[in-house]
């Protein structure tokens, strides 16, 4: 039997989306800061900003709507997040935002999103999350701090080698049997530690020998 959970969970790639943020607190400010590292496409609703969207705003990496939410906001973007603490407004977000099939989430109210928006720990392309579908934060951000101890920068230095490396032997590496083994003998602890050790070099030289076991096995 099937466990049954609230979300089902999705990467979604907004680079070049339109998505907007109504609210311009501290809160929306940690929002746009994710969306924009996605490359989105970002808009401010807020009649007042935080010093760090104002920067953003005068820099012209965000789009600032200098007023409260009204009818039509929610038009034409593919996410909208809202960050206030007027509930009337959030209900207003959420219902419109609904009406015109666009993604929605009102923070701290689950009842009133389409999706939330996991912890994360990032290690260059490697992306970690952890979620409780918003029902304890404080157990989301303990387990993504223990994440953050378990894996460290060494191992987006892994991702990046391995993906190099395996771009040059794509052709060679066909059977599933041959990817099975470069895996296997590449993603070791002696190949993180030395990256680590900042190391780069030999661990790209451990990384080759095992691309050099492809076709050895039988």
């Amino acid at each position: 039997m099937t466990e049954r959970m609230g979300y089902y969970p999705i990467n979604l790639q907004i680079a070049g989306r339109q998505c907007a943020v109504i609210g311009g607190g501290t809160v929306a400010a940690r929002k746009v800061k994710s969306l924009l590292a996605a490359d989105a496409i970002v808009t401010v609703v807020s009649p007042e900003l935080t010093a760090t969207l104002d920067r953003m705003a005068q820099q012209g990496r965000i789009r600032w709507a200098r007023r409260e939410f009204q009818a039509g906001d929610t038009q034409d973007y593919f996410l909208v997040i809202c960050a206030t603490d007027n509930s009337d407004a959030n209900q207003a977000v959420y219902r419109e935002a609904r009406q015109n099939g666009v993604l929605v989430n009102v923070v701290d109210v689950p009842e009133l999103c389409d999706f939330t928006i996991p912890a994360q720990v990032t290690r260059g392309d490697l992306l970690l999350t952890v979620s409780t579908g918003g029902k304890s934060p404080m157990l989301a951000r303990r387990l993504r701090e223990e994440l953050e101890s378990l894996y460290g920068p060494e191992y987006g230095q892994y991702l990046e080698l391995v993906a190099e490396i395996r771009r040059d032997i794509r052709q060679r590496m066909g059977a599933g049997r041959d990817r099975e083994v470069f895996w296997r003998e590449s993603l070791n602890s002696e190949i993180l530690l030395l990256l680590r050790q900042g190391r780069l070099e030999d661990a790209k030289e451990k990384i080759i020998h095992a691309a050099g076991s492809i076709g050895t096995e039988s």
